[in-house]
């Protein structure tokens, strides 16, 4: 594929894994499957070669980019979480020959992809069903995804336009509801000394409170990866068994909080790679469960679809949804970008 007019290099990039693709912006559909490939960050020395290796491979040109990384963006830099490229939006346009580069937070592309999602991108988790919103109709969504941490974000759809907002509400405070989870939160404390929703909703979360609920019960798992208590669940462990039961349940309640703190009343969406490999169809009822008891807005809750999204790239989707979304700015502001 060649020609870089009108082409854009949308990246999502992690702790360990850097995918990137191309998007062509008066496409029906923008986002080209066909070119998404995918390199381990420890390969190169820095993201701008990376970007370069790929254009070279692929054997295409492009004039812009749109970049998410999986860390905080301030001003002109950005730091992923779990590797040490420091990431210059500056360096990289000029490596590049980019006329524009944006460098986004990685849940602020996950936000942004809901407006490019179609029914066949997400499966329903729970009875409330969700259709893609008319190009003017006003939304509030929110997204979380539990992975090596728990992000979270949201999007508001106004007058055709998109805000994604990036949070750090993963690290919002854990609310137990019953005395398990308030054991839970006692060990956990004495741990840790503060819990955040992080510290059980995550991939080591997981392996927390299989923890916790080992000592409750006077035993010693060992060391534990996330893996590992599925494959105890799987063979049958009660005590395996019930640490996912709880997770998908706590998940449920915070993502119902997050429904509420956002007035996200127009869908909860579900991303990471946890979530095809514990929210599975059998634990549908224990996120609901946990989603809707809201006390005076129970009911609210349980006419708010939740959607696991189930599109292979959803970073790459939201970067793309960016793209546009800066392209359409431009042209209102007369600002070629």
């Amino acid at each position: 594929m060649s020609g870089g007019a009108g082409r854009v290099l949308v990246a999502d990039i992690g702790g360990t894994n850097a995918r990137f693709a191309l998007a062509d912006l008066h496409a029906a559909s923008p986002l080209d499957q066909a070119s998404i490939r995918e390199y381990p960050v420890t390969r190169f020395p820095s993201l701008a070669e990376a970007a370069a290796h790929y254009l070279h491979e692929s054997k295409a040109e492009a004039s812009s980019g749109v970049f998410a990384v999986a860390g905080r963006v301030e001003g002109d830099e950005a730091r992923i979480t779990n590797h040490p490229w420091v990431i210059s939006r500056s360096r990289i346009a000029a490596m590049l020959d980019f006329a524009t580069l944006h460098l986004i937070n990685d849940f602020v592309a996950q936000a942004m992809a809901i407006s490019l999602l179609q029914p066949a991108d997400v499966t329903r988790v729970g009875p409330a069903g969700w259709q893609p919103a008319a190009a003017d109709a006003a939304r509030n969504y929110c997204v979380l995804g539990p992975g090596t941490g728990l992000g979270m974000g949201a999007l508001v759809i106004r007058d055709g336009r998109c805000y994604p907002l990036a949070t750090e509400g993963g690290h919002a405070s854990f609310a137990p509801v019953t005395p398990e989870q308030v054991r839970i939160l006692e060990i956990l404390s004495a741990q840790f000394g503060r819990v955040s929703n992080e510290r059980l909703i995550c991939g080591p979360g997981l392996v927390n409170i299989h923890r916790a609920l080992c000592q409750i019960a006077g035993s010693d798992p060992g060391v534990l990866q996330p893996a590992d208590v599925g494959t105890r669940a799987a063979s049958g462990d009660p005590l395996a068994t019930r640490a996912i039961d709880l997770f998908i349940e706590i998940f449920g309640a915070v993502a119902g909080d997050a429904v509420l703190v956002q007035g996200s009343w127009d869908g909860v969406f579900l991303t990471g790679g946890l979530v095809p490999r514990l929210l599975g169809p059998d634990q549908h009822a224990g996120f609901r469960r946990g989603f809707e008891s809201k006390g005076r807005f129970a009911d609210t809750l349980a006419r708010i679809p939740s959607l696991a999204i189930i599109h292979p790239c959803p970073g790459l989707l939201g970067a793309t949804a960016y793209a546009l979304d800066a392209a359409f700015r431009g042209r209102v502001s007369g600002v070629v970008e």
